[in-house]
């Protein structure tokens, strides 16, 4: 028996004391395990961490019982291992306890988590409380917050929010998307995203193509008349598989306050955004093109739906400096 996993055994032993123990490099081994696919080894590695109070193996235990690797799928106890580490400041078990409790319909539960994940930047709880809010789910309504939390999640790279995003912009007023926009401004300078631990499995990378709460894909909502409600954003469901260790993506920096130059004959285009009636959409467009000198609108119909577009961009970098210089939710459209 190595001097390591002596020491394991006596903390386990003594019920409480593994963090005056050198336990990280048994947590290593069972992610380096994880990363290898032999899934029964790494829970077998973290399961008596776990047990004895460390929050990475919590973590990790927790992301095996989500996706059923390892062990039998169980959300159950998956909830139970966050909610553990979460207790104990795990930020990364704090973003996913909240979004399991959501998930099991516990929203009065999951808020509070929600909201801290949220503000400190993290784009699937930014996704799912943005939908709460505009659809007054479990939460006061509150078009100006939702719509500046959507379009943060979009920023990260979750196509579902952008999804969202354009479902939000057929219905929200002109005056609401301008708060909103404006406080994602200032989510954008708030926000602290936790860096990703070497000890832990399951990243929340935007570049897993499919977010670990994602909207439902679904037809663009009725249209209304201009008394009506407006349509309820389908909530999120749906989990992924995470991929193992991926690292969290870089936080969003400030946007650029001078448009870049812009190239007449390109072909790339930028979305700026969907919208009922193509005079909003217009009415966007006269709002934006001082930023974006040189570049022209098109209005692409999409059923009922009108979607403001400017072209003229070379390049892709082009079209996403100019997606920076807009200051308003937009999208990258290539050719």
């Amino acid at each position: 028996m190595t001097v390591g996993r002596k020491l394991l055994v006596g903390a386990i032993a003594l019920s409480g004391v593994l963090a005056a123990v050198p336990a990280y490099a048994d947590v290593k081994a069972g992610v380096d395990a994880w990363g290898k696919g032999d899934y029964t080894r790494a829970v077998g590695e973290w399961r008596p961490l776990a047990i004895a109070g460390d929050p990475d193996a919590q973590f990790n235990l927790a992301q095996a019982y989500k996706l059923g690797r390892g062990v039998p799928l169980d959300p159950g106890l998956a909830e139970s291992w966050f909610r553990k580490a979460a207790l104990q400041g795990h930020l990364q078990a704090g973003d996913n306890y909240g979004l399991a409790l959501f998930q099991l319909g516990k929203k009065t539960d999951a808020l509070p988590w929600l909201e801290k994940s949220a503000a400190r930047g993290e784009p699937r709880t930014q996704l799912v409380l943005g939908t709460m809010l505009f659809n007054g789910d479990g939460v006061p309504r509150d078009f100006p917050r939702a719509y500046a939390l959507m379009t943060r999640a979009s920023a990260s790279g979750l196509q579902s929010a952008s999804q969202t995003l354009a479902q939000m912009d057929q219905y929200i007023s002109p005056a609401d998307r301008e708060k909103g926009t404006a406080l994602a401004q200032k989510y954008a300078l708030q926000a602290t995203p936790a860096a990703p631990s070497r000890s832990t499995v399951g990243g929340n990378s935007a570049r897993v193509d499919v977010p670990a709460s994602r909207v439902a894909e679904t037809p663009q909502p009725t249209r209304l008349p201009p008394s009506s409600p407006p349509a309820r954003v389908p909530a999120p469901t749906r989990e992924p598989a995470p991929t193992p260790t991926t690292p969290k993506p870089a936080p969003v920096k400030a946007v650029a306050s001078k448009p870049a130059p812009v190239k007449a004959t390109g072909k790339w285009r930028v979305q700026l955004g969907a919208f009922r009636d193509q005079g909003n959409a217009e009415t966007q467009w006269n709002t934006v093109r001082g930023r974006l000198r040189g570049a022209q609108p098109f209005y692409t119909k999409a059923g009922s739906v009108t979607r403001l577009q400017a072209g003229g961009f070379a390049s892709k970098a082009d079209a996403t400096r100019a997606c920076s210089a807009a200051r308003v939710p937009c999208v990258v459209v290539a050719p």
